[in-house]
């Protein structure tokens, strides 16, 4: 994954550009507003992640100056500005994501995996099978061994989001940001509630087991757990 970080804070770029190394991204930095905007246009990036408060021009200006461009890489703010009325603003420059400083690593890294996964879905095969599991990604309707099983729109959701990444431990901080569009605090359980609440509708009548607690990180929907 190619990240753009723009920020002119060299002490908290050389650790995120450090930590999204060590996880397998190749990051470019810009220190300025008009030196982000002139990489921004000239290279493709699969996530752009910039500070609002930048010399030369400001991270709003330069969203919006991308935008104008037609760079439609998702664009993650960093910024200490906090106000609901800086995230409207950000939000309407052609921002799809907003963290507030200061932030944990792990957020930061969750919110751009996410960013990077919505961007790159592609088409979705309108109807996906894992053994006698059917959902019909259309219709928005689940079965099992031809049985319908009635959803709520959240089950549905993270039912999707597992099978359309069967294999892949989902994280519960993943997880959150994915299904409820923000991160919980650490000694919640809303997760382990709604993922057995889906367990007992989907594995509890029927074999093989699917959804699977992965112990220590998270949780996993594939055939075979091993």
């Amino acid at each position: 994954m190619k990240v753009l970080l723009v920020d002119d804070d060299q002490q908290l770029v050389s650790f995120v550009k450090m930590g999204l190394e060590d996880h397998d991204m190749q990051v470019t930095v810009a220190y300025d507003g008009k030196t982000g905007e002139r990489i921004a246009i000239t290279t493709e990036f699969d996530v752009i992640v910039l500070d609002v408060m930048l010399p030369g021009i400001n991270g709003f200006d330069l969203c919006r100056n991308i935008r104008r461009n037609r760079v439609h890489a998702p664009v993650l703010m960093l910024t200490s500005l906090d106000s609901t009325e800086d995230k409207v603003t950000g939000f309407d420059t052609g921002a799809d994501d907003y963290l507030s400083k200061p932030f944990d690593f792990p957020e930061l890294l969750v919110r751009i995996k996410a960013l990077h996964r919505r961007s790159h879905k592609g088409t979705v095969d309108p109807l996906i099978r894992i053994a006698d599991l059917e959902i019909d990604t259309v219709a928005k309707k689940v079965r099992r061994s031809g049985r319908e099983i009635r959803l709520t729109a959240r089950e549905y959701k993270m039912l999707e989001m597992f099978a359309l990444n069967r294999g892949r431990v989902f994280e519960r901080i993943e997880i959150a940001q994915e299904i409820w569009g923000f991160s919980f605090n650490t000694g919640t359980n809303v997760i382990d509630v709604h993922i057995s609440a889906l367990r007992k509708k989907i594995d509890r009548e029927f074999s093989p087991k699917l959804i699977h607690t992965v112990v220590g990180i998270g949780y996993v929907l594939t055939e075979d757990p091993s």
